[in-house]
């Protein structure tokens, strides 16, 4: 019962490995998972040996399954439940994180286990993977970011159709639509999230960190304001170089 619930640990190379560690329930998302990765999420971020961050879940099931329904309607109240989100917002976290994060997805990523790899830069699914996210089904929507990271990651259609549908799609159909970006065997997938990770800390700092800031923060601005964002952005990473 006293088993951590996020098992975080470090290798010599750089690389974070972040393992969900539920499996008896799939590795749902409890108030305690939360707790963990708003602290371990401000660890990768500033601790300088870690240069990338791998997210997987433990078990043969499941990424995660989502949000542990347990806890639907334990808290208090309905302000208290959303401060208690505010203050641990572990979606804002992850999308302020300047460090790679890669999620290596088997089983099950139904709701916030869908979400949460959408927070990520790099999606690697088993060929065993399955994602949905049937928030609508259950009566509510999407609140872990979904209506907005999906839209994103693959064509808008595509978005609405899974999320006003709920319905589960596979692997292969998450590779065609541009959710994941490689599907591979199940054995092999530590493996390849391992050699993916491991190839992005051998990187120069400066400019991936740079790299994804430039991205991320010039998503939603005007094409032309992108532009100088992206310029300001080289210049430091040059004269961090030089």
């Amino acid at each position: 019962m006293n088993e951590a619930v996020l098992l975080f640990e470090k290798a010599d190379n750089g690389v974070a490995w972040l393992t969900l560690n539920r499996p008896h329930v799939l590795n749902a998302m409890n108030m305690a998972v939360r707790d963990e990765m708003w602290g371990v999420m401000a660890a990768v971020r500033d601790d300088p040996e870690i240069r990338v961050a791998v997210l997987r879940g433990a078990g043969d099931r499941a990424f995660s399954a989502g949000a542990d329904i347990s806890e639907f309607g334990t808290a208090p109240s309905y302000v208290e439940a959303r401060r208690a989100r505010q203050e641990r917002d572990i979606w804002g976290a992850m999308l302020a994180c300047t460090k790679p994060l890669v999620a290596a997805i088997h089983g099950f990523a139904f709701g916030a286990g869908c979400e949460m790899s959408l927070f990520c830069d790099i999606r690697i699914a088993s060929d065993d993977a399955t994602f949905a996210l049937p928030e609508v089904t259950l009566g509510y929507i999407p609140s872990a970011g979904g209506t907005q990271t999906l839209p994103r990651a693959v064509p808008p259609g595509i978005a609405r159709q899974m999320i006003l549908s709920g319905q589960p799609i596979d692997a292969a159909t998450a590779l065609r639509y541009g959710l994941v970006q490689r599907v591979v065997p199940r054995a092999r997938l530590q493996d390849e999230a391992a050699s993916v990770a491991a190839k992005l800390a051998s990187m120069p700092e400066a400019a991936l960190r740079g790299a994804k800031e430039a991205m991320v923060r010039g998503a939603d601005l005007p094409l032309e304001s992108a532009l100088r964002l992206e310029a300001m952005i080289a210049v430091r990473v040059a004269g961090r170089a030089a």
